[in-house]
């Protein structure tokens, strides 16, 4: 599996099964002030996330970037001003919107595909059409031969993956990702990477992924969200193709150092 470019796909699993594509969603903040009352982690938030991007979210440790990834799943509500999906308020979680962690959360006395199959035993699929749909989805994230094994029996990497494969299997219209691959090391972190951008193609799902690492963010992101103490500081886009080789790219290269000096390092 290549990481250094991107790549077309064919349609993901899920899609197949609903006979098309499923189509991202379009997330709003306005004004918005996120966090505890009396002490809000973020103020005066305006970010629009059109449907289908990938914008990747950094900034120094504190400075709200997990609030942000909760606010947007319906998990914290506003202190002040409006969130909106599709322009209509956001009021609570909703499983159009999938929420993926740096620790794997896997139930450990379900196999890897009965963990897939999770969120679609919740939705009432039939057992046969989600262990389907579960299979298919561990065969996309190269685990179809293991789908019988214990989460205790395979690697981080590996569960990370079932991870992403359980977030996506239901077909949600957007995954916030919050800081997934930070426990992994260098190279298992690269492969996945290059796993997730090429399992999204052809989702449509529009993806919000929290990370420190500032290449990582360039790498996966359409856009970079760059916060900073109490607020937005801004969003830039993100020159492609994305391709890791690309190192000396004028335009990568000076984004990089605007990352860096946006958050002061």
């Amino acid at each position: 599996m290549s990481t250094s470019s991107e790549t077309v796909l064919s349609t993901s699993p899920d899609a197949i099964a609903a006979g098309g594509a499923v189509h991202g969603t379009r997330l709003a903040l306005s004004g918005a002030s996120l966090g505890r009352p009396g002490a809000p982690a973020l103020d005066g938030v305006d970010l629009d996330i059109a449907p289908g991007e990938i914008l990747t979210v950094v900034g120094p440790s504190g400075c709200g970037k997990s609030t942000l990834l909760r606010t947007l799943a319906g998990l914290l509500p506003l202190l002040a001003g409006e969130i909106t999906q599709d322009g209509s308020p956001l009021t609570g979680p909703s499983a159009d919107r999938a929420l993926v962690f740096q620790e794997d959360a896997l139930l450990p006395w379900r196999t890897l595909r009965a963990n897939v199959e999770l969120p679609l035993a919740i939705r009432g699929v039939p057992r046969a059409e989600r262990r389907e749909q579960a299979q298919a989805w561990l065969e996309r994230v190269g685990l179809g031969t293991q789908a019988r094994q214990l989460p205790h029996r395979v690697s981080g990497g590996q569960r990370q993956r079932v991870q992403l494969a359980r977030a996506l299997a239901a077909g949600p219209r957007a995954v916030l990702m919050d800081e997934p691959f930070g426990a992994l090391d260098a190279q298992t972190r690269a492969g996945m990477q290059g796993l997730l951008v090429e399992v999204l193609h052809g989702t449509g799902a529009t993806v919000v992924f929290v990370t420190h690492d500032v290449d990582e963010a360039l790498f996966l992101g359409d856009r970079v969200a760059l916060l900073g103490a109490g607020g937005l500081v801004a969003v830039r886009d993100v020159p492609r193709p994305r391709d890791r080789g690309a190192h000396d790219d004028p335009a990568r290269l000076a984004l990089r150092r605007d990352v860096l000096t946006s958050l002061g390092t």
